[in-house]
């Protein structure tokens, strides 16, 4: 049986009760929203492997109500955070109130102070509100008036970013964009997709909220069983392999596909990997990681880590179409 070093294996219980609370999830999910399998496998590797998602698409593709829905089917609280110019990092941490009555302060949560948070249009918000919530983000927990307050747990926060109308906006610094787990880009749904949106709207299925059909201890349980998933040596040293040649592309991908990348991807991305592969075995049902898990998260964890220079966007070449010629030039084991 494999284990984890210091960490009891998984039984055969235990992987049939995570399996048995995913699916419940994973159904409650596809009662509300239409379509986004690719949005909800990275939600739910985000939660299990407790990171945060960056998604970025158009306006009206569900995201809002992809976070409310899966937050009540875990019976998590939800608080979604519009992000403007004007955004305060008080705004979002909270603050403290001056009490007229007995003349002492007290202190007022944020919003940031939930299971999940969205972040709507986190680049529309000033680079210091921006800090502030990536550094929530990173400690999980906020300082108030020289208190600290701890994060709920689970704590996700999905932060979205409008591609279009960029006047008026922040661009999330590089190595800022490095502590999300995953970036997910939005397509357009199909005819069929939208359809059947249009046909529920019209039913009112969206004016009911979703059942709870877990629990947030039932979530924490899924976080303890992800640490515990087995990953082979052989699968990190793939990891780290692919991390190298996003550094060294030159060498392996030939020289005129390599010039287009800046920087390759810190020791970051190889944590990432391994987290989420974790989440994502767990989420397919097995105990331990296979070299199938890595590339299905290979544009979810590289596609904000790999940085391409302008040439690329000239010549209409994309971070996906780098990472599969990297992916392609290493050995799967």
């Amino acid at each position: 049986m494999n284990a984890v070093p210091g960490r009891a294996p998984i039984t055969k219980d235990e992987l049939a009760r995570g399996s048995q609370v995913i699916r419940a999830v994973q159904q409650s999910f596809a009662s509300k929203v239409v379509g986004q399998a690719d949005l909800l496998q990275s939600l739910l590797v985000a939660v299990l492997a407790n990171g945060h998602v960056l998604m970025e698409s158009v306006p009206g593709l569900a995201k809002t109500t992809a976070a409310a829905t899966l937050a009540r089917g875990m019976d998590a609280t939800f608080h979604r955070i519009q992000c403007t110019p004007d955004l305060l990092p008080s705004d979002i941490v909270g603050t403290q109130i001056y009490d007229q009555h007995d003349g002492s302060f007290r202190t007022q949560l944020g919003p940031v102070h939930a299971n999940f948070v969205l972040l709507d249009e986190i680049n529309r918000s000033s680079a210091k509100t921006q800090s502030a919530m990536l550094e929530a983000m990173q400690e999980r927990q906020t300082s108030i008036g020289g208190e600290s307050h701890p994060l709920p747990k689970p704590f996700l926060v999905l932060a979205t970013q409008n591609p279009i109308e960029q006047e008026g906006t922040y661009t999330l610094p590089e190595a800022q964009l490095d502590r999300f787990l995953l970036k997910e880009i939005l397509t357009y749904p199909t005819p069929t997709e939208e359809a059947e949106i249009v046909r529920r709207i019209e039913s009112g299925v969206f004016e009911t909220d979703a059942t709870p059909v877990a629990s947030v201890e039932d979530v924490l349980m899924l976080q303890e069983l992800t640490k515990r998933v087995y990953v082979d040596q052989a699968i990190v040293n793939y990891v780290v392999q692919l991390m190298y040649v996003t550094r060294h592309a030159s060498d392996y991908i030939g020289a005129q596909l390599a010039g287009y990348i800046e920087y390759g991807a810190s020791p970051r991305g190889s944590i990432a990997f391994t987290q989420a592969s974790r989440a994502l075995a767990l989420v397919r049902g097995r105990d331990y990681v296979i070299p199938e898990d890595i590339k299905t998260l290979r544009h979810s964890i590289l596609r904000h880590r790999l940085i391409l220079g302008y040439e690329a966007e000239a010549d209409g070449v994309t971070s996906e179409q780098v990472v599969d010629a990297i992916f392609d030039a290493v050995r799967t084991p």
